[in-house]
C-alpha cells in the first residue's frame, strides 16, 4: 500500500470523525463554548494588573501626636489620588483585628504609640500594616503597596530634614536622602499584566484537554459501538487509523486554541510580541506530544467511561503542575522535577516565549525539541499498543 494510499485514509478518517463533531450540535456547541467559558471565568476572576484599588482598610492611631496627624493628612490625600483603600477608624491594634476577623475590612494600620515622640527623639516612627492571612494574595498586595507608600512619604520627610544641612537645598536634597536611583524595565517595552502570563497557559491547557477528552469518544466509544472493527478489517494501515484519529483531534484542539487566542487578544488586552504562525506551530505541537500518551492510555481502557477516568486523573495533576496558573519557580523542587517531566509544561514555557517576549524559533530550540521528542516516541509506543488492543 502506497504512501499517497495511507494519506488518502488518514484525511478519510479524520473528516469522518469531525463530520460526526458537526453533527452532533450539542457537542460541537461545548467545544467552542468550553474556551469561551474558560477565558470568561478566569480573565475576570484573576486580577488583570498588580495594583489595589478600593481595598477597605482600618486606620487605627494610638499616638495623638501632632506627627502621626500629618502622616494621616499626607496618607489620606495620596489614597484620594489613587482611590487605592477604603479607609476606616479604628482605635486600637485589637479592633482592627477585630474587624479583619469580622470580615468589616480587608486589612489595617496602626500608628504606634510614641510615634511623634521617636520620631522627635531622632528614633524610626513605628507604624504596623495588619494582614488578613486568610487571603494571601491580598496580605501580599496590601503589604507590598502600602510599604511602597510609605517608603515615599518617608523620604519626602527625610528631604525636609536634610534642607537645613548647610549645602543641601530642595534641589539636591533627594539625592542626599536616596544616593541611588534604580529603574526597572522589562526585556520587552509595554504595559504587562498578569493576564499577559495567564493566556498562553490556557491555550496549552484547553488544547490539551480538547485532546485528551476527545480521543475515548473518537476510539473507546466507536470500538464498544462496532464501527471502529469495520475499519480495523478494511484495507487500512493501523497508522493511517491513529494519524487520521490524530488530525481530527488536532483540528478541534487548534479550534479551540484560535478561540481563545481571539478572545484573549479582544476581550483582555493581550498584546501578542512574537510570530502568529510560531504560536501556531507550537500548539499544533502540543497536540502532537499529548496524542499519543492518549492513544496508549485510552487502548488499554475497556470502555469509554474508563478512558475517560484516566484521562481525568492525568490531565488534573497537569494542570497544576506544568505552570498554567502560578510560576513553576514558586514550586517546592521535588514539584519542580516532576513538571519538567510533563510535555505541557514545555508547551507552555515556548508559548510564554513567543506571546510576551517575542523569542523566535532559536530560543525556543529546546522545549520544541522536547515536545518533538516526546510526541515522536509516544507516537511509536501508541502504534504496537493500539494494534495490540484491537486485536483482543
Amino acid at each position: 500500500m502506497g504512501i499517497k494510499n495511507v494519506i488518502s485514509h488518514v484525511f478519510i478518517i479524520a473528516w469522518k470523525d469531525l463530520m460526526e463533531l458537526f453533527r452532533n450540535k450539542m457537542a460541537l456547541f461545548m467545544l467552542v463554548l468550553m474556551p469561551i467559558f474558560m477565558m470568561a471565568m478566569v480573565g475576570f476572576i484573576f486580577p488583570s494588573n498588580t495594583s489595589m484599588s478600593n481595598v477597605s482598610v482600618a486606620l487605627a492611631n494610638e499616638d495623638e501626636g501632632y506627627a502621626s496627624s500629618m502622616f494621616i493628612s499626607v496618607l489620606e490625600g495620596i489614597n484620594n489620588s489613587t482611590e487605592m483603600m477604603v479607609l476606616s477608624n479604628a482605635s486600637s491594634f485589637d479592633e482592627v483585628r477585630n474587624m479583619i476577623q469580622r470580615g468589616d475590612v480587608e486589612g489595617g494600620i496602626v500608628i504606634t504609640r510614641n510615634f511623634t515622640l521617636d520620631l522627635m527623639t531622632g528614633e524610626q516612627g513605628s507604624i504596623i500594616i495588619v494582614t488578613d492571612q486568610s487571603n494571601p494574595q491580598l496580605s501580599i498586595a496590601l503589604q507590598t503597596g502600602l510599604n511602597a507608600v510609605f517608603d515615599q512619604m518617608g523620604t519626602v520627610l527625610a528631604q525636609k530634614n536634610v534642607e537645613t544641612f548647610p549645602g543641601v537645598n530642595a534641589t539636591n536634597s533627594l539625592a542626599v536622602v536616596k544616593p541611588y536611583l534604580v529603574e526597572t524595565k522589562g526585556a520587552i517595552p509595554g504595559t504587562f499584566n498578569y493576564f499577559d502570563f495567564m493566556a498562553p497557559g490556557l491555550m496549552a491547557m484547553t488544547v490539551m484537554l480538547s485532546v485528551m477528552t476527545g480521543l475515548p469518544a473518537a476510539i473507546s466509544h466507536e470500538r464498544e459501538v462496532g464501527t471502529l472493527d469495520g475499519m480495523m478489517v478494511a484495507p487500512i494501515r493501523r497508522l493511517g487509523i491513529i494519524l487520521g484519529k490524530t488530525l481530527a483531534q488536532t483540528a478541534r484542539g487548534l479550534l479551540q486554541g484560535t478561540l481563545i487566542l481571539i478572545l484573549a487578544i479582544t476581550l483582555f488586552g493581550v498584546n501578542i510580541q512574537g510570530s502568529i504562525l510560531l504560536i501556531f506551530a507550537l500548539l499544533f505541537l502540543g497536540v502532537f506530544s499529548f496524542v499519543g500518551l492518549g492513544v496508549v492510555i485510552t487502548s488499554f481502557a475497556k470502555d469509554q467511561e474508563t478512558a475517560m477516568m484516566m484521562m481525568t486523573t492525568l490531565m488534573f495533576p497537569m494542570l497544576f503542575l506544568s505552570g498554567v496558573f502560578f510560576p513553576i519557580q514558586q514550586m517546592p523542587w521535588y514539584m519542580q522535577t516532576i513538571s519538567k517531566a510533563l510535555p505541557l509544561t514545555y508547551a507552555i514555557m515556548a508559548l510564554r516565549k513567543v506571546m510576551v517576549l517575542g523569542a523566535d524559533l532559536s530560543a525556543i530550540s529546546f522545549e520544541v525539541a522536547v515536545l518533538i521528542g516526546f510526541g515522536t516516541i509516544m507516537t511509536l509506543i501508541a502504534l504496537p499498543v493500539f494494534r495490540k488492543a484491537m486485536t483482543k
